[in-house]
């Protein structure tokens, strides 16, 4: 008789148990004794992870996981120096285009013309001096005094001065008319390359600074300072404090009653005393089966639909992954 009753009230307690405990976690939706549309789900957190645009040596990590990090705090420094050197060659090479680009705007200079003109009054002398040497030997030539071989070598000494002339008077007139604009073109184009190589010298450089997106705490140091790190290879992991949702689901019945913009209650289980504020800001418009994290075996084939709670003011109280309950008011009928 004592061991029926043993079992008795075993019964009764798993029934109570399942009742007002199991039950309501296993069902995606209910009503609370206000009438209040009951939603159970998580709390998602989203993180970042964080990694440098450039490779190089890790130089020093800032924080300690579970540090407070606001945005704009520099988490992590690679090694500056061979970026400096990067930055400097690259400007080096910018003063080099820029100063020829000078030269070429700036066109010949005087000397340069004078000394383009006194090389045709040279060349202007010789073609005389040639031509009177050929005079002479060509009346020599007639009277029988030379040889033709000495008359055709004063013939040709003489053309090769006039066309010597010639050159000389084309380079005089390019000396006095300066660069052409295609070559002014191709110094600017010139500089504009070397300055955007500068630019991005110094994005690089600036790039070994590892800042934080947004408010947040750090979750993790996945690399230490005296790594080598390659660009992309995460080195942090940042949990950010805005924003904060909740994941629920509804069933089709209900979905009518859960529109973006309205107002929610999230309880926890350690304050169910102190429910967070919050709005609903996004329906899924896609029908899902029930996550396996939430419901029973039986209830997973039941399709559902996402919903999306923001806490409008979020604190330390809510954390990744942590099951809460979503209390929407239900519209009251009028008598």
């Amino acid at each position: 008789m004592k061991r029926i009753a043993i079992i008795a009230a075993v019964l009764v307690a798993a029934l109570i148990l399942g009742r007002f405990v199991v039950w309501p976690r296993l069902s995606p939706a209910g009503s609370g004794a206000d009438g209040a549309l009951v939603l159970y789900g998580n709390v998602d957190i989203r993180q970042v992870e964080l990694a440098f645009r450039v490779s190089g040596r890790l130089d020093a990590v800032n924080f300690e996981e579970g540090d407070t990090v606001l945005a704009g705090d520099v988490i992590a420094v690679l090694d500056t120096a061979p970026l400096r050197d990067g930055v400097a060659q690259a400007e080096a090479e910018a003063s080099v285009r820029r100063a020829e680009l000078a030269r070429l705007e700036a066109g010949s200079r005087s000397q340069e013309i004078d000394r383009a003109r006194a090389r045709v009054e040279e060349l202007d002398a010789n073609v005389l001096i040639a031509q009177q040497t050929f005079d002479r030997q060509s009346k020599l030539r007639d009277s029988g005094y030379v040889s033709q071989q000495a008359y055709d070598t004063a013939l040709a000494a003489l053309d090769a001065a006039r066309k010597r002339l010639v050159a000389g008077k084309k380079d005089l007139a390019l000396v006095q008319l300066g660069p052409r604009a295609e070559e002014i073109a191709g110094g600017e184009a010139g500089v504009e390359a070397a300055e955007a190589a500068v630019a991005q010298a110094q994005l690089r450089l600036g790039d070994t600074n590892l800042i934080a997106p947004s408010d947040g705490v750090l979750l993790a140091r996945v690399r230490e300072p005296g790594s080598i790190v390659a660009a992309g290879v995460p080195v942090a992991t940042l949990a950010l404090t805005s924003p904060v949702w909740v994941r629920a689901y509804v069933d089709e019945t209900d979905l009518g009653l859960v529109v973006p913009g309205k107002t929610a209650e999230v309880f926890t289980d350690s304050a169910p005393g102190k429910p967070y504020q919050g709005q609903v800001g996004f329906v899924s418009p896609i029908a899902e089966f029930t996550p396996r994290t939430v419901q029973t075996p039986d209830l997973r084939t039941d399709l559902v639909y996402q919903v999306r709670i923001t806490i409008d003011a979020p604190d330390s109280g809510l954390r990744q992954g942590m099951p809460v309950t979503v209390k929407l008011s239900r519209p009251t009928v009028a008598d």
